[in-house]
């Protein structure tokens, strides 16, 4: 069983399991676990591990359309080392800063591979919070940012591990210390009807989002924003289109918007809003026909855990 399996055999008993963030009165709550063996490659510097850690947490209050407010991790090695403790401590306070939070502090525990379990909460504002489940056809289907950074990071980590390449693995740390897109989430607030961030691929979360809502998902392929670094690693089109639609941990938003509002919504979004396609009618039973691009069917791949 697989992370979206365990999810849905859990929803009879939890409901809004498997939305970004629990939402609790006013307050935003979210927490994920991260390791060294799937999470962080060879070359990641504590202090970009911290930052990722407590940065993906902050992604999710970002997908709920709340400001953020703190956030806590759980630091565990096989040794406590003081100079990676503080670097990631640093990451950590740094990438809270970036959103106007606060990092409040955690737990120190033993482990056998370094791991982290972060926890994040926010508030909601008047605007209320954002799910998954309420996209409608019609409305237009945008992203923020650019997409594939993480896919480039981890082939430039890969590339500084097998040819001990300094430069790689700087410039794979530096792709791998995004910005919580939470700025932009609180625009969207007020005019998206479905929104959640990316971590599991763009293409993965088109299906996910149509699930949720009950919905389908036309997608422009040419219009998908890809980040710069992409072109450093992909060898074509369709390689750069793999990084940026199926490798996932970008942690941009996905959101659905009717088409009244997109144009008030690309002003208002700092890091910069695409319409990449359409929600349409739901057809058919068939899973992999809820999302198509260019007219050919999606594939859902892209990260989950407990997949083969």
């Amino acid at each position: 069983m697989n992370e979206r399996d365990a999810l849905r055999a859990l929803a009879a008993d939890l409901p809004h399991a498997g939305d970004d963030a629990a939402v609790v009165g006013g307050t935003v709550i979210t927490t994920d676990m991260l390791h060294e063996r799937t999470d962080f490659p060879p070359g990641t510097a504590r202090y970009t591990a911290g930052w990722r850690a407590v940065g993906a947490s902050l992604s999710d209050v970002a997908a709920t359309g709340a400001a953020a407010s703190a956030a806590v991790a759980v630091y565990a090695d096989e040794a406590f080392d003081r100079a990676e403790l503080e670097r990631f401590v640093a990451g950590a306070v740094d990438v809270c800063e970036a959103v106007d939070a606060e990092y409040v502090g955690g737990d120190l525990d033993e482990h056998v591979e370094f791991t982290t379990a972060t926890t994040a909460i926010g508030e909601v504002t008047d605007a209320g919070p954002v799910t998954r489940d309420g996209a409608a056809p019609g409305d237009a289907l945008c992203v923020t940012g650019e997409w594939g950074r993480s896919a480039a990071a981890l082939r430039l980590f890969e590339r500084g591990d097998a040819g001990d390449d300094d430069a790689a693995v700087e410039r794979a740390n530096e792709l791998f210390r995004f910005t919580p897109r939470v700025a932009d989430g609180l625009a969207l607030a007020g005019n998206a009807t479905a929104m959640m961030d990316s971590s599991d691929g763009l293409a993965r979360s088109c299906h996910q989002l149509a699930e949720a809502s009950g919905v389908g998902i036309e997608l422009d392929r040419g219009a998908v924003p890809v980040h710069s670094a992409v072109e450093e690693v992909a060898d074509d089109a369709d390689e750069r289109f793999e990084l940026a639609a199926h490798f996932g941990e970008d942690f941009e938003l996905l959101c659905a918007i009717p088409e009244s509002a997109v144009a008030a919504a690309r002003k208002a979004c700092p890091a910069g809003l695409t319409r990449i396609g359409r929600v349409i009618e739901e057809s058919g039973s068939e899973v992999e026909a809820r999302v198509a691009a260019d007219g050919e069917p999606l594939p859902d791949r892209g990260y989950t855990h407990g997949d083969e």
